[in-house]
């Protein structure tokens, strides 16, 4: 297989960004510092294995003005891409951080609603592209059945390639035993497949495997947010600690620990040094702000001071 890595987005967005000094009910909040970027999980996937010197091609629906921003940002960014035409328009998120209390607010619409021959055309969109891997990040819009992510993992097995899924809810759910290679759950996400807190960290570990020895997919990589990140796979959990340094913005930092992760497997590194990857790439994407921005000198500093070792 060829050594791209193919990713998927259903549910893209243009990430709008900025600070304000507060913010309050009622009164009109002006903000500074504003970033635009095109995000969604997929589209922010493939930004960071492009930032990371790696090939990828994002597949993303994307329709009206806004759709057609979002494809210019591609342009600009240098990214490989191939939108799928829809009838909705792409949908705007925008995140402020309070500068009082350094905290981050997002706000998040539901997305346009798509029809069956949108989400079949760029599912079908996957299935033409040539890669070894196939990242499917990201929330399904009105539209797309729950299912809509298994359906591409069975394709994605029936060609021999490896699938990645980072999604929550009942697009989760409904994917897990579909030929998973590679599932990315948060915490919060883990702690709603299964129905209880996992405060313990030996409860996570437990839980995580038990979804690879279940069939649920081949490794699981649950990302704990300051607590760092753990993989389980046939062979056992690894564990990893957060690395130290700033956090400005959370926004895209699960997908960028996500894309090293992937990259780092396409080029034929083991699970664990995967993960040392993915700490890397997240550390970086949350001392930046926008959405996933980093440089690979960003992760391969903080790659050095996790391992000793140079980035591959």
């Amino acid at each position: 297989m060829a050594p791209r890595i193919v990713t998927l987005t259903l549910n893209p967005a243009i990430d709008l960004a900025g600070a304000a000094p507060w913010v309050r009910p009622v009164h009109k909040i002006r903000t500074t510092g504003e970033h635009v970027d095109p995000g969604g999980g997929g589209i922010n996937v493939a930004r960071v294995v492009h930032a990371l010197g790696g090939d990828a091609l994002a597949v993303l629906a994307a329709g009206g003005a806004t759709g057609r921003f979002l494809t210019e940002l591609l342009d600009d960014a240098g990214v490989a891409y191939r939108a799928v035409p829809i009838a909705g328009r792409t949908r705007v998120s925008f995140s402020v951080r309070a500068m009082d209390s350094g905290a981050e607010y997002r706000f998040v619409p539901a997305g346009p609603e798509l029809a069956e021959a949108e989400w079949r055309a760029a599912l079908a969109a996957v299935d033409a592209a040539e890669g070894g891997f196939v990242v499917a990040s990201g929330s399904l819009p009105p539209g797309v059945p729950a299912e809509g992510y298994a359906i591409a993992a069975r394709a994605a097995a029936a060609r021999g390639r490896r699938f990645v899924l980072d999604t929550s809810g009942p697009a989760l759910r409904a994917s897990l035993g579909a030929g998973i290679d590679l599932l990315k759950p948060s915490l919060g996400e883990l702690e709603s497949l299964v129905g209880r807190p996992l405060a313990d960290p030996a409860a996570q570990a437990a839980e995580a495997r038990a979804l690879v020895e279940g069939g649920a997919a081949r490794m699981v990589s649950v990302s704990l947010g300051a607590d760092g990140a753990l993989l389980a796979t046939a062979e056992g959990v690894v564990r990893r600690p957060a690395l130290a340094g700033p956090v400005r913005s959370a926004v895209g930092a699960g997908d960028a620990f996500l894309a090293a992760m992937v990259l780092a497997l396409a080029r034929g590194a083991t699970p664990a040094e995967a993960l040392d990857w993915g700490l890397a790439a997240g550390a970086a994407a949350v001392s930046g702000v926008g959405t996933a921005r980093l440089t690979r000198a960003d992760v391969a500093a903080r790659y050095r001071a996790l391992t000793g070792k140079d980035l591959p």
